[in-house]
């Protein structure tokens, strides 16, 4: 299910231009999900993967003026459609790869992201990068506007237990990475994964 980063940023550079377009309604899906993570103002936190940035609004509502909003992507056609939403006033926008984020150790207080896990290059070192860089006790957010079922079916696929979404798989996973999962939501219409930063410290290794 990972993908390198170039087949990345070919995929999503080809469908910037229409991606909100495509999913319009998608908004308080978005809006709930960020509600969920129980923010609270002046934190800081990361939309890892933004895309169009969908999620950084309701984020900026959630921290408030004092806190720091930050959206990363791998993908400049897709923060060129952020920055042409307005959403580069909610935000920081920065144009780098998950796997190796210009954050300092333990600097946030919550990582979201959306359709984020699938596209991983490399699901547990890139869940441990994102550990790196949120306090011990911090939160991490996965989220997509519908379930693994509905998706599958979208792409004219079956459900799979392979799946990397699916809970057996990614609860070690995000264990083996820092992560501690503490909710874990499959429906049609929401996929929700929530996990607490473990407290052993974690450093980048070179």
């Amino acid at each position: 299910m990972s993908d390198d980063p170039t087949h990345v940023q070919e995929f999503f550079g080809a469908r910037a231009a229409g991606w909100d377009a495509r999913f319009p309604d998608d908004g308080p899906a978005y809006a709930a999900a960020v509600a969920d993570l129980g923010l609270r103002p002046g934190d800081a936190v990361l939309d890892a993967g933004c895309g169009t940035g969908r999620a950084l609004p309701p984020l900026r509502e959630a921290v408030g003026p004092t806190g720091t909003v930050i959206g990363a992507d791998l993908t400049p056609e897709m923060l060129a459609e952020a920055v042409r939403a307005g959403r580069d006033k909610v935000a920081a926008l920065l144009l780098t790869d998950v796997a190796r984020l210009p954050v300092r150790d333990e600097a946030l207080d919550a990582v979201f992201g959306a359709g984020l896990v699938s596209h991983l290059a490399d699901p547990a070192e890139n869940l441990r990068e994102l550990a790196r860089v949120v306090r011990p006790g911090g939160q991490l957010a996965l989220f997509h506007p519908i379930g693994r079922a509905a998706l599958a079916a979208r792409h004219g696929r079956l459900v799979t237990e392979d799946d990397l979404r699916a809970e057996p798989r990614l609860r070690p996973l995000l264990s083996d990475s820092g992560w501690r999962m503490v909710r874990y939501v499959d429906e049609d219409d929401r996929y929700l994964v929530l996990a607490v930063r473990e407290g052993s410290p974690l450093r980048r290794t070179e």
